[in-house]
């Protein structure tokens, strides 16, 4: 195992017993009922926690292909959740057939085997356009605008949006061969911490609202102070990153800005449908897309980021580096 694997799994290992030591402590001492009901869903939360670090970590430490395999498993679970939420017609289900058990598998088959060229345009272009064509070819035309969307919505979020993350261990980035598990635990963990602390933060000291009619729990004061602490937290793991120290604060601040608005738009689209939650199955998170939502657009900007100014050997000198991406 690499050491800096080692490191950074020992520093979730140690998040992990801080946060339950403190819930246990908060949970004792909660007197109220609104109390004892908020640190029930903490500790629902933290032992769920323990389960998804658990696996992810487990599967990353076996190599690309489990990674891969995670992965499709979670865009299938989540893609479910998007999908049964919205109404379908009944010449949908043929498309869906299509959707769940062809176009996924054969975009993390091209994940797998590190294809990046057909990746990147396989989901986006062609089921893009073949969803419709095979939608018109079941003769009905109700609410055809609205279910070949859906569809293609739950495709680029769900599927399309979240395979970025497995194809981070792909990327051939000079004097980082061999260690791009770290960079895929940090933009997790970076995406997490945010999640984690936005909610910190905007439980201790909320009082302003981002967008009430949205996400009336999410506040100016949690998101600032959420991530300004995961950038700072995430600066501190730039020896595990092919980043500097302040190129390391500028992917961090990226991430919790396009996770804060990945989070905000499916808000928006749960809003939209009447659900509080996408889901049940995680106590504490509600869904698998609950707990993804921050990742899914957090994740393309990410890997294209960083394969656009890393893998091609950029000078790492601030002046330098940013000159190069406004000139490329």
């Amino acid at each position: 195992m690499d050491p800096h694997t080692r490191l950074l799994l020992s520093l979730v290992l140690g998040i992990l017993v801080i946060a339950t030591i403190i819930g246990a402590v908060l949970s004792s001492r909660a007197e109220s009922d609104g109390a004892r009901a908020t640190m029930a869903n903490l500790n629902a939360r933290i032992r769920s926690w323990w389960v998804m670090a658990a696996v992810f970590s487990a599967t990353v430490l076996l190599g690309p292909i489990f990674t891969t395999v995670l992965f499709a498993l979670l865009s299938f679970l989540a893609m479910r959740e998007f999908i049964t939420l919205n109404r379908t017609e009944r010449a949908d289900h043929e498309i869906l057939f299509w959707a769940f058990f062809v176009i996924l598998p054969l975009h993390y088959l091209l994940v797998g085997i590190h294809w990046y060229g057909l990746f990147a345009i396989f989901i986006p272009v062609y089921a893009f356009v073949f969803i419709p064509f095979r939608r018109v070819l079941t003769g009905e035309t109700g609410n055809f605008l609205m279910s070949t969307a859906r569809i293609q919505w739950a495709l680029l979020i769900c599927v399309y949006a979240v395979s970025h993350m497995p194809m981070l261990l792909a990327l051939p980035i000079p004097g980082y061969e061999g260690k791009n598990a770290n960079l895929l635990f940090f933009f997790v963990l970076t995406v997490q911490l945010s999640d984690v602390l936005q909610y910190v933060w905007g439980k201790t000291c909320g009082k302003h609202p981002v967008a009430p009619r949205v996400s009336p729990h999410k506040t100016w004061e949690g998101t600032v102070g959420g991530i300004g602490t995961t950038v700072l937290l995430s600066t501190s793991l730039w020896w595990a990153t092919p980043f500097n120290p302040w190129q390391a604060a500028a992917m961090a601040l990226l991430i919790c800005l396009a996770g804060f608005f990945g989070g905000l738009v499916l808000s928006a689209i749960k809003r939209d449908l009447g659900a509080k939650d996408w889901g049940s199955t995680i106590a504490g998170h509600g869904g698998f897309l609950d707990r993804i939502d921050s990742l899914c657009f957090a994740a393309p900007l990410f890997f294209h980021i960083t394969g656009f100014c890393f893998a091609n050997g950029v000078d790492p000198e601030p002046a330098a580096w940013l000159l190069e991406l406004i000139g490329r």
